[in-house]
């Protein structure tokens, strides 16, 4: 009993530290994205060809003012990089929030109503995974556009499946519950029953599924920034900065290393931020 108790409170307490590592993360860079007018030490696309592919400032060579170098057009990569922040949050928050409020929603009702309302949007969870992911969403750029608004509508018609099977299996599981037998022989509606005894239950998995859906928008943002199906090809991307820096690593390899790591890091915080929020709301760890 003793080892489960200790077992136990190792894994909050992992789930603690990784909790607030990936919230501090995600705090500077939403922080960063925010203030990138008044952050960011340049403009991120004025272009100087004299100052081409500079080092950052700790190698020799560099120019003042230019801590993580430039680009082959002479553009500071750190300031790009801080407004290609705001681009990559802004498609997280939007996709993200949208794509819970539609799976969610969708699953909460397949999951309490049951019967032909579960049949109905079973099928259709069916139908629109059978969809190769990458090739659907580039096909919906293809038609849509490229633009933010297009990716956002992508990953929305993309990835409502994956809220939409979890918390209809939840909303199952609640269902089955003894309070919600309660509220039906106390004469409640289903509705009711639903929306304020079964949707607080089901919120913690909701939010779960929400962090890591924002690191999944910040990806695909950025591997379509990466293939030119993103926005503007000179507005500051990550995907685009990976994209140009690629074709340029032996010459400048600042140029593809930054944007890389930030990317990683911050579709890794957001991982991470949903195992930690997982390991907090989880009943079986409390």
């Amino acid at each position: 009993m003793a080892d489960g108790m200790d077992g136990r409170g190792a894994v909050r307490r992992k789930g603690g530290l990784r909790l607030w590592l990936s919230a501090c993360w995600l705090v500077v860079v939403v922080m960063v994205a925010v203030l990138a007018p008044w952050v960011a030490p340049h403009d991120p696309l004025a272009q100087d060809l004299f100052l081409g592919r500079m080092p950052p400032v700790w190698i020799h060579g560099a120019e003042p003012g230019y801590y993580l170098g430039t680009d082959s057009l002479g553009r500071d990569v750190l300031s790009r990089m801080i407004h290609g922040a705001r681009i990559a949050l802004s498609v997280a928050l939007f996709a993200g929030v949208i794509t819970a409020l539609l799976g969610a929603s969708l699953g909460l009702l397949a999951g309490f109503m049951r019967g032909w309302v579960d049949l109905v949007i079973s099928r259709l969870i069916d139908i629109w995974m059978a969809f190769p992911p990458v090739l659907f969403s580039i096909l919906l750029i293809a038609v849509l556009g490229p633009g933010l608004s297009s990716i956002i509508i992508a990953i929305v018609v993309i990835d409502w499946t994956r809220f939409a099977r979890v918390v209809r299996a939840e909303a199952m599981a609640q269902g089955a519950m003894d309070y919600v037998q309660s509220a039906r022989v106390a004469g409640r509606g289903r509705l009711g029953i639903m929306l304020v005894e079964v949707l607080p239950n089901v919120l913690p998995t909701v939010m779960v599924l929400l962090t890591l859906e924002m690191g999944i928008a910040v990806i695909v943002e950025a591997i379509l920034s990466f293939v030119n199906l993103s926005i503007s090809t000179d507005d500051p991307t990550w995907g685009g900065m990976i994209s140009e820096g690629r074709a340029s690593i032996h010459q400048a390899w600042w140029v593809l290393v930054f944007p890389l790591a930030t990317l990683f890091l911050t579709v890794l915080a957001f991982s991470q931020l949903g195992e930690g929020l997982k390991d907090r709301f989880d009943p079986v760890l409390r």
